[in-house]
This record gives structure tokens, sequence and C-alpha cells, in this order.
């Protein structure tokens, strides 16, 4: 039995059949979660890793599409233990670990060259001082680069992947010139992207990108746009799919 501490409670993301421990004190997962997790092509087997891993939300929602060892590395030590407790909610502890760990030390954890998939949702927000943070210390470390930043998330990415390895990186579409640039810093070569709309004829507010490391410059792709709701302000099918399941 898992036992939950104050002020938390289990939902559950029904299209996977995952239950996931979250609490009003920190943060829930959001659909940028949902969308990263159903994005890349898993790997069958082998290994993941989910860098900014939070509650876990992300390497959970992924752990019923693929038996591949999926390894999450979390700064924050609350976020770090309800992720272990949903690990062990949805009995996955063959298949999944997290450490408590800042990113730039995620080599005492993983190899160098040993990932074949890297998925991160990182903090979206450049650290400014005049800028406007959360006052909830938890919601401003994950939303803003207060710890680490695109620049450390990509070198370490590139790092712990193996050539060809895979990267998936959900982010904001403001910062889309910045987040290519650095990843041919890093011997990452972009090789997809998509952008999420909250609905048609609004701008797009979510960018999923994919890169290879060490890839080839041919075969960039622009997926389809994906739209949040339709113009009743109800999910689109392929939202409700995400969430919810057939």
């Amino acid at each position: 039995m898992v036992q939950l501490h104050a002020n938390e409670r289990i939902d559950q993301l029904y299209a996977d059949d995952i239950q996931i421990i979250q609490s009003k004190d920190v943060f829930s997962f959001s659909l940028d979660a949902v969308l990263l997790a159903n994005f890349p092509r898993l790997p069958k087997k082998g290994r993941i890793v989910d860098l900014c891993a939070g509650n876990g939300a992300v390497g959970l929602f992924m752990s019923r599409k693929t038996t591949a060892e999926i390894i999450q590395i979390e700064l924050q030590e609350r976020l770090a233990d309800m992720a272990q407790r949903s690990i062990q909610l949805n009995e996955l502890q063959n298949q999944m670990r997290i450490y408590t760990a800042d990113l730039k030390d995620s080599l005492t954890y993983i190899a160098a060259d040993s990932v074949d998939l890297l998925v991160c949702n990182p903090p979206y927000f450049p650290q400014q001082p005049q800028s406007t943070k959360n006052p909830n210390p938890y919601l401003a470390i994950a939303r803003h680069e207060i710890h680490t930043n695109l620049d450390e998330v990509l070198q370490m990415t590139s790092k712990l992947l193996k050539t060809n390895g895979r990267l998936a990186l959900v982010h904001r579409p403001d910062r889309f010139l910045t987040i290519l640039q650095i990843m041919r810093t890093y011997r990452l070569v972009p090789k997809r992207v998509q952008f999420v709309y909250p609905q048609k004829g609004k701008d797009a507010n979510i960018l999923l990108i994919e890169a290879i490391k060490d890839g080839k410059e041919e075969g960039f792709n622009v997926s389809p746009p994906l739209f949040t709701y339709d113009e009743t302000q109800s999910y689109t099918p392929e939202i409700r799919q995400m969430l919810y399941g057939s």
C-alpha cells in the first residue's frame, strides 16, 4: 500500500491506465507532459531518460507503451518522492527508477553514450532579475531557469545519448530559434517539429521538437498542426485519445 502525504491525491490518465500522485501544494501534470509522452516513437527496449522529471508524469505515461528501462532525474526532493511512490503505485519498480539529483550530475547515475531516447519538459522561462516568478517555489523552479537552462539541458542530452539516439523536447514556440541554435552546438540535429495550438485561429502555444545526435542534415519534417480545443471548447479527438484512450 502506497502512503499518501498531506494534501496529496491520486489522479489517473485513463488512456494509459496510469495512476499518479499529485498535490495542490506543488503542481499537477499539464497537457505538456501528455503531449511529450505521445510525441516520440518509443524504443521497444533499451534505455529512456526523462530529465526534469517533476512528479514523474512523462515517464509514467510512456511506461505502458515500451519495455525499455526508464530512468528519471528530478532536482526537487518532494517531487521525486511523489514520483517514486507513483512508480510503486503502478508496480513499475522493475522498469522505472528516479534519482533525486541536479541535472548537471546525471552522469553520476547514467553512463555517457548509453541512452536511446531522452525526453525533457524543462523550465520554459529565461532567468531574468526583473521577471515575475510564481511565489510557490516548486512552480517557480519548474517554470523558470533558476537551477538549469536550455544550454545545460541540451549539453547533458548530448553527453547521455548514443550516436543516433533521439531527443524529444516540449517547449514554447517563442524559443524555437534559440533551441535550434543551441542544438547545433551539441551535435543534435533537429528532425521533426510539431506546433500545438489552443484552437484554430490562435497562435501556437506549445512546441514539440525531436532531434538526433549526430544525425544527417536531410529529412527534416514539420508534422501536421495539433489543436487542443474545437469550436465548442471541447478537447479535439486527438487530445481526447491521448487523455482517455478509445
